[in-house]
C-alpha cells in the first residue's frame, strides 16, 4: 500500500516518470494535469521523502560487449551478520555484479552477473566470486533470453 502522503497526483507522476525519467517537466506537468510549477514542486517532494531515489540511463549491454549474464546462487558457510557484511561489502566492489539480494532458504545471495564472454565470467567466477569471504558454493545459470525487464514497481491509480 502507498504512503498515505502519496496521492494518486503523486503516483500518476511516478508512473510517468518510471516510463521516461527524461521527459521536460513542462510534458510531465501535462500529462498528469497540472501546471508546471507545482508538479516540479510535488517531484521535488517526491525526491526528498526518497520515494524517487535516482534517475539513470538504461544502456544496452550488447552494445557495450557483454553479451551475457548469469544469474549466481551463492551459499554462505555462516549467516551471522558480520559474516554476511563482509560478503556485501566486497560484492558492493564488483561492477560485474550488477544486483545482490539476499534470499530465504537454501541459497543465501542471487546475483546478476554481467560479462562480455564465458571466458571472462569463469575468470571472475575463479578469481572474484568464488574466493569471496565466507563462500562455500556458487551455482550458476547463464541467461539465454530476457523476456521482461521492468525497472521500478507497478502504479496503479
Amino acid at each position: 500500500m502507498a504512503s498515505p502522503n502519496i496521492d494518486d497526483i503523486d503516483l500518476q507522476i511516478l508512473g510517468e516518470l518510471q516510463n521516461d525519467g527524461r521527459m521536460t517537466n513542462v510534458e510531465l506537468a501535462r500529462k498528469v494535469g497540472l501546471t508546471a510549477p507545482p508538479c516540479l514542486r510535488r517531484v521535488r517532494a517526491l525526491e526528498e521523502a526518497g520515494a524517487i531515489t535516482s534517475y539513470h540511463a538504461v544502456v544496452d549491454p550488447a552494445m557495450l560487449g557483454y553479451m551475457i549474464t548469469v544469474f549466481a546462487m551463492v551459499s554462505l558457510r555462516s549467516q551471522a551478520e558480520a559474516d554476511l557484511k563482509a560478503f556485501e561489502d566486497h560484492i558492493a566492489t564488483l561492477p560485474e555484479v550488477r544486483e545482490c539480494h539476499m534470499l530465504n532458504g537454501e541459497i543465501d545471495f542471487i546475483l546478476k552477473v554481467v560479462a562480455k564472454d564465458l571466458q571472462s565470467f569463469q575468470q571472475f567466477l575463479t578469481s572474484k566470486l568464488t574466493p569471496a569471504p565466507n563462500v562455500v558454493s556458487v551455482k550458476t545459470s547463464l541467461t539465454i533470453r530476457t523476456a521482461k525487464n521492468r525497472p521500478g514497481v507497478p502504479l496503479r491509480v
